[in-house]
């Protein structure tokens, strides 16, 4: 696995583009005949981060942590139940996402787009990719006829196809030629922030890489700031600046990718980087596999304490009772553990070659 190595380098000083404070999103569960809410999902639960212009963050996690759900409360698809967002909108000023209605939000949702992870239905294939991608100049009036043809051409060259696709149905591309159609039709709006939900995690290998290769090239010329979803680590790795994992709705660990792969500081993020497939055969039968007991916590009916102890091998009664704070060890990597600063976790070199 290589590092990521830009010749643009992320001033740390800089104004976040976006912080979310205190981001909470609950799904209520209703049964019977009258549909009656019995209780909540906490699909996310009190995350906080914040995003820097021209960087891409990653969030991480097992299926079901809530990693789409506070995407998709960022793009504003949900309404957040509690919480901030706040989006740079000038150089000392910005506003809360999270309070604003439809409305108010229309000259947002050009700045902040999303790539969805299933190229196959989140084309409709009803429609030509001259309006699948020219939808959304149309609407805000900013091309139509002929310009809006030639705006088309131009993002389908942008990322890769050639112009004269625009007259063709999505039935007729690859897998990877939807993905840049998607991809062309985020960056229609010219927008500021992406959000990224698996956007290639549906991919062959080879195909992953040329589009992870085609969102960094965009987001050098473009200078594009990335919230990167996804589950699989080494993918991760290639594309993010920094890199938080959750857990049933928690952040428990945020750092810089290069000190997240090599000194993770909780026990769930050493877990997920022993599941990453080694590269060198070499190396193959030499890590070992971290194997976690039991399964991922309802998040309709947590565990008391921290959320990870009934699956973690370092669990003491201190976690069983006592929930964690989300605090910084060394310089900006967060950790929500009690026993960060005593364990010797391995990062993902020392399990690729130690027994």
């Amino acid at each position: 696995m290589n590092q990521r190595t830009d010749s643009k380098q992320i001033d740390e000083g800089r104004r976040p583009l976006l912080e979310v404070r205190n981001l909470h999103m609950r799904f209520p569960i209703r049964r019977g005949m009258f549909r009656r809410t019995v209780g909540y999902v906490q699909a996310v639960n009190d995350v906080s981060f914040s995003i820097r212009p021209g960087e891409t963050l990653s969030l991480v996690g097992e299926s079901g942590c809530g990693k789409t759900t506070t995407g998709r409360c960022i793009a504003r698809v949900y309404k957040p139940t509690a919480g901030q967002i706040h989006y740079a909108v000038e150089a000392e000023e910005s506003i809360d996402l999270a309070e604003l209605d439809n409305q108010a939000l229309r000259p947002f949702r050009r700045q902040i787009r999303m790539i969805f992870q299933d190229p196959f239905s989140s084309l409709n294939p009803r429609l030509p990719i001259l309006q699948i991608v020219g939808e959304s100049l149309k609407v805000n009036g900013i091309a139509s006829g002929s310009e809006l043809e030639d705006r088309v051409a131009s993002l389908l060259r942008r990322v890769g196809l050639r112009p004269e696709y625009i007259r063709r149905y999505p039935h007729a591309f690859s897998g990877g030629e939807r993905q840049r159609i998607d991809i062309a039709r985020a960056l229609a709006l010219n927008p500021k922030l992406i959000v990224a939900d698996e956007a290639v995690s549906a991919l062959d290998v080879s195909v992953q890489a040329q589009i992870l290769n085609l969102l960094q090239d965009l987001q050098e010329e473009l200078d594009l700031t990335y919230l990167f979803i996804a589950h699989d680590l080494s993918v991760v790795e290639h594309i993010s600046h920094r890199v938080a994992v959750m857990y049933v709705g928690k952040i428990v660990e945020l750092a810089s990718a290069e000190q997240l792969f090599k000194n993770p500081l909780h026990p769930y993020t050493e877990a997920l980087l022993s599941a990453v497939p080694k590269p060198d055969p070499r190396l193959r039968n030499k890590g070992v596999r971290i194997r976690l007991e039991g399964e991922v916590a309802d998040p309709s009916n947590p565990p008391s304490g921290c959320y990870f102890h009934p699956r973690c091998r370092y669990a003491q009664d201190r976690c069983r009772v006592e929930t964690p704070a989300f605090r910084e060890i060394g310089k900006e990597h967060w950790v929500a553990c009690h026993f960060a600063e005593e364990l010797d976790l391995r990062g993902f070199e020392a399990i690729g070659s130690t027994v």
